[in-house]
């Protein structure tokens, strides 16, 4: 039988997303009408070696739902990957008696809930917060939903730009391992061409596709690049379409960091606010080690070590709608 919870630690981990401040404020709230003590970790795992835990009550979340970023700031912490880095935590858990984590964060920050939780017993449950969306295990993760609409956002204003002076236009979006930004904001916008890294890039095939609009006179064209994208992003594929295509006007924009700030959607704070719930209930019930997620607007539970293990794929049939849609 589980053992009773009854002090919780709530940490976010790894790059920030929109929506990590709704997500803490719910799992505070939560706990707090269960009668739980809830702690707060500042800076991700760093703040479990460095004993750097404060107290959180209702008023701790007072208006942060609405904010960008985490509260409870992130890093990223290679001592706690160390079986020493983990001793230490572990010590100043337990000296302060909390009995169960909420990590929020993406794959990497649950590999180290999942190797932490097995070694000492203390249960875990991870919220994707990633804005990425390359987790298995969930249809939605926390950040997303606000990254891709500010990518749409910039775009949308991009090609306004284009439109005016008959340009071509080689944006970069975030994505280092995963297309969904590329894809999504891509399609939204009526890209011509999205390049990820989930598909292998046929330069030449964009090239004579460019080429082609060229002589039917379609001068004003968007190519959507994920950062990770194999042939080096959009730099470098803006080097190859430069060379091949020279009376093109071709420019580059990188959209950068600021698809990972500004005030969540609705959608994040809705997704992150029934996780944090999900996460508190789900410890008590005594469903550990698990990741919280949304599928068919149902909670699923994917054990921590299978989430870690598995990716969303990108499905044949989104390609062939970009394909048939920039036609």
């Amino acid at each position: 039988m589980a053992k009773k919870v009854t002090k919780i630690g709530v940490l976010t981990s790894g790059g920030d997303s929109p929506g990590m401040n709704a997500a803490i404020r719910a799992v505070v709230r939560t706990g707090n009408y269960y009668g739980l003590e809830v702690f707060g970790i500042m800076r991700g795992y760093s703040g479990i070696i460095e004993n750097d835990i404060i107290p959180m009550h209702s008023r701790s979340v007072a208006n942060i739902i609405q904010r960008g970023g985490t509260i409870l700031k992130t890093a990223r912490c290679k001592e706690f990957f160390q079986p020493e880095g983990r001793q230490k935590a572990y010590q100043n858990l337990k000296k302060l008696g909390i009995d169960g984590l909420v990590i929020i964060g993406g794959d990497g920050s649950f590999r180290g809930a999942d190797i932490f939780s097995r070694e000492f017993d203390i249960p875990c449950i991870g919220l994707p917060g990633t804005i990425d969306k390359d987790i298995a295990g969930t249809d939605f993760t926390i950040g997303f939903d606000t990254a891709v609409n500010t990518a749409v956002e910039a775009i949308d204003k991009i090609r306004d730009t284009a439109d005016a002076h008959d340009r071509l236009f080689i944006i970069e979006v975030m994505g280092r391992d995963a297309g969904y930004i590329a894809l999504h904001s891509g399609i939204a916008t009526g890209a011509e061409h999205i390049l990820i890294p989930e598909r292998k890039t046929d330069i030449e095939e964009l090239v004579e596709s460019l080429q082609e609009k060229e002589r039917r006179k379609k001068l004003v064209n968007m190519v959507v690049v994920a950062e990770g994208d194999e042939f080096g992003g959009a730099n470098e594929v803006a080097k190859v379409v430069k060379e091949r295509l020279p009376f093109t006007d071709t420019r580059v924009c990188i959209l950068g960091h600021i698809q990972r700030g500004g005030s969540p959607t609705c959608l994040d704070r809705l997704i992150a606010s029934r996780m944090g719930y999900a996460a508190v209930e789900s410890l008590l019930e005594g469903r550990h080690n698990v990741m919280v997620g949304i599928l068919n607007n149902r909670m699923h539970y994917t054990l921590l070590e299978r989430a870690v293990k598995s990716k969303q794929k990108i499905s044949d049939e989104w390609i062939k709608i970009v394909k048939i849609l920039a036609s």
